[in-house]
């Protein structure tokens, strides 16, 4: 089963750039110089996250968070 993770971006001034974070998963952030690469590189460790997990039978964690828009809307 596919499970979707929120990403909170933001801006880091003392890194100088975007960072993308998936607070379900620990410890799972990205760094990009912009938004969009920040999302690509978040998703690339996401799917590593999970890959890394799955091999090491460690629990996969439910999402819980998101925005209210799509808990409603799901």
């Amino acid at each position: 089963m596919k499970k979707d993770y929120h990403i909170n971006i933001f801006y880091s001034e003392e890194d100088q750039g975007y960072i993308a974070d998936i607070p379900d998963l620990e410890f799972c952030s990205a760094f990009g110089e912009t938004p969009i690469k920040a999302l690509e590189e978040a998703l690339k460790a996401k799917e590593a996250w999970l890959s890394t997990a799955l091999d090491q039978k460690k629990p996969i964690p439910e999402p819980k968070y998101g925005s209210i828009f799509y808990r409603l809307s799901s």
